[in-house]
């Protein structure tokens, strides 16, 4: 059998391919129906594992693999390296609806080898009880990719991994199981072993990545790490990939190098939004980065775990990541097949609280979880995601975050869209939110220190996955003690970064739908002469350059300098295409700085010499937009807020603001204005404090 195993890894990976140890032993642990957690270093070759045993079981006994992986973009790289040894490998995901009535045939019919799904499609109950028990010859085995994701204390907060269990619990113990993961500490192992039972057998290897050659570079201000990019991104050959912690920076980094020569494109899950044009664009660009048709990807976590491409020659980090496994997962992209990459950490002034922001909206309050089972409990005929959305002020990933807690752990129920309350009593402490927070602090403080370590970096990281090497790599600036690259840059690249940041376009999108709750009890459009036209901010808020005038003028000064108007009046002028002429200017007014946004205003009028119109007024304090967590709220809090006194004998009105996110407090106005007798309204802010940047 082992000979067949050897001839099959030839076909997949080329002549005189070799199975590295463990390999093999993993896929006849499957053959002998026993159960596997496979702990490798990223780039052994783990799915290799899974391949192979899912064919051999196939051609032994038919029936299907169940594949349950984290990422579409992991996804679609293990389908095409299944076809390589004849595996038919189908997936059911949301970028592919159309499909699945045929896919499911397939399934049951047992014409593929594997299924891959997310571990969301595990609380699918049409799926689960109706697709699953009709698979001819039944599930032949069950592989759970990233199983660090099935523990509490794995670095990714997955709580739909946890149905797994409950999958598993029902098979018959003969089906075997093969779990793999590049990042489980021992605590993590012990865990899954609870999860998967005693019977697990681990193949744990070293943790060490002799291709990397790792450094890191602390640059306070964005503008110095875009510099550095722009100075030495071109003297290494090959592509790679540059991850930031939010879409905002992907979008604005990428521009940056494109306009600087460099080949990069942007990768977030915002490009799976809105059509079916953009569901392709993921897809497309993970394509032109294996084919080496871009340089660079510059991704948020979206191009993560399982991203499978051999000869990526570098991984950067534009900012620093919240812990140490998801950092040493993402720098395991690189040089997998090649003697030499770079894995380059840029620390910046903002790592710290971008971290913290998401460590601390990772997992629902216990207030929002009671919330929401609370309003549940007092429902007639249950509520759904929609419902909870006009009656509780949380984002519409806090809400699904709570409602997946809460029917994990039983407590509620879904029939049809609508969730209702078990009988199943409910304890907070169950759900282990607070340890597992304290946990996260924890891998953030090691973050800090492995930044400042003077050992060498592969050997910490390795350390703290509990591979105990005493070995050094050898390759690292620490180890080699001198720097791959220059810690300094060039003062005229930070000016055209600083420069750039200025000048970058950014466009505010237009709302077109009042939420549910808002002037009825479902969403209702906004009437095409109530919208207003696209609009400008002037910058992303605490940016180099207007960024920081703005954060420092709002709270500090109290009054927005005359350097803001004038470039304020450039952008109009010569920034704006769809810009009519402006007839007169108005502002958002405020009952707590009732001067600020007025003042700035009215010096804005001046200077294109138009007339201010004060005719926005605040009858009474609401609540401050920023604290409105989701787009029902948003709209509700601002439709509240404003009323305009006087009728408008103006066409064209300049609308402004000092600070945007959702916009429904600049929709609201518009709408507003125009009902009054503006034909058209232009929304103007100073500064986006959106995190997706609002632009791709």
């Amino acid at each position: 059998m082992k000979k067949y195993g050897e001839k099959l890894l030839e076909e997949m990976i080329g002549p005189n391919a070799k199975f590295h140890d463990g390999q093999w032993e993993a896929i006849e642990n499957a053959l002998n129906n026993k159960r596997t957690l496979v702990i490798q270093k990223t780039g052994w070759g783990k799915s290799i594992v899974y391949f192979l045993a899912s064919k051999l079981i196939k051609e032994k006994r038919g029936g299907v693999t169940i594949l349950v992986s984290p990422l579409l973009s992991l996804m679609r790289n293990q389908i095409e390296s299944a076809e390589k040894i004849g595996i038919r490998a189908l997936t059911i995901n949301s970028e592919n609806e159309d499909e699945w009535e045929s896919i499911e045939d397939s399934i049951i019919k047992g014409t593929c080898e594997i299924i891959l799904i997310s571990p969301e499609r595990l609380a699918n109950k049409d799926f689960i009880d109706r697709v699953i028990p009709m698979i001819k010859d039944g599930i032949n085995m069950i592989v759970v990719d990233e199983a660090h994701c099935i523990s509490d204390w794995g670095h990714d907060f997955r709580p739909n991994y946890s149905r797994i269990v409950d999958v598993i619990r029902v098979l018959p113990p003969s089906v075997p199981i093969i779990a793999t993961t590049a990042t489980a500490n021992k605590r993590v192992e012990k865990d899954i072993k609870a999860q998967l039972g005693d019977n697990l057998l681990t193949i744990r290897g070293p943790l060490m990545r002799e291709s990397l050659k790792i450094q890191v570079i602390k640059l306070p201000k964005q503008s110095e790490r875009m510099a550095w990019l722009i100075e030495n991104l071109n003297k290494i050959d090959g592509s790679g990939i540059i991850y930031c912690s939010t879409t905002r920076d992907c979008n604005k980094i990428s521009e940056f190098l494109k306009s600087n020569g460099i080949n990069a494109l942007p990768y977030h899950s915002n490009l799976s939004k809105d059509n079916h044009e953009n569901k392709k664009l993921r897809e497309e660009r993970e394509k032109l980065l294996i084919n080496n048709e871009v340089k660079i990807l510059v991704s948020t976590v979206a191009l993560g775990m399982g991203f499978d491409k051999g000869d990526l020659s570098f991984v950067m980090h534009f900012q620093m990541p919240g812990n140490i496994i998801r950092y040493y997962q993402e720098i395991g992209r690189a040089g997998r097949k090649l003697d030499n990459a770079y894995a380059i950490l840029l620390v910046g002034n903002e790592d710290r609280d971008i971290s913290e922001y998401f460590i601390e909206n990772a997992f629902p309050k216990r207030e929002q979880l009671e919330t929401v089972l609370n309003l549940i409990e007092n429902s007639e005929m249950g509520l759904s995601v929609y419902d909870l959305k006009k009656y509780v002020n949380m984002t519409q990933s806090g809400i699904k975050k709570c409602i997946s807690l809460l029917d994990l752990n039983k407590i509620i129920a879904k029939y049809g869209t609508k969730y209702i309350r078990t009988l199943n009593p409910y304890n907070y402490d169950n759900f282990k939110v607070e340890e597992v927070l304290k946990t996260r602090y924890r891998e953030l403080q090691l973050m800090d220190q492995y930044v400042d370590t003077k050992t060498c970096y592969m050997k910490f990281l390795a350390n703290e996955l509990d591979d105990d090497t005493d070995d050094k790599c050898g390759r690292c600036s620490n180890c080699t003690g001198k720097e791959f690259f220059s810690c300094k840059v060039r003062i005229e690249d930070v000016l055209k970064a600083e420069s750039f940041i200025k000048n970058r376009i950014i466009k505010m999108k237009v709302n077109k739908q009042w939420p549910a709750g808002v002037i009825d009890e479902k969403a209702k459009k906004i009437p095409l002469e109530e919208q207003n036209e696209i609009g400008r901010v002037l910058a992303d808020y605490g940016d180099s350059g207007y960024g920081i005038m703005i954060e420092e003028d709002k709270y500090k000064n109290k009054y927005f300098r005359d350097e803001l108007v004038d470039a304020t009046i450039e952008l109009i002028n010569n920034k704006w295409d769809e810009l009519d002429k402006i007839d007169c200017v108005a502002a958002v007014p405020s009952l707590k700085r009732s001067e600020l946004v007025k003042s700035f205003a009215k010096r804005v009028a001046e200077k294109l010499k138009v007339d201010f119109i004060d005719v926005i007024i605040k009858p009474k304090e609401t609540e401050q937009q920023k604290t409105m967590e989701n787009s029902n709220m948003q709209a509700k809090n601002a439709y509240n807020a404003f009323l305009v006194t006087d009728d408008i004998h103006y066409e064209n009105v300049l609308l402004i603001d000092d600070m945007v996110d959702s916009g429904w407090t600049l929709t609201v106005c518009g709408a507003m204005l125009k009902k009054k007798g503006a034909i058209k309204v232009y929304p103007y802010a100073l500064a986006s404090t959106a995190k997706n940047g609002g632009d791709e």
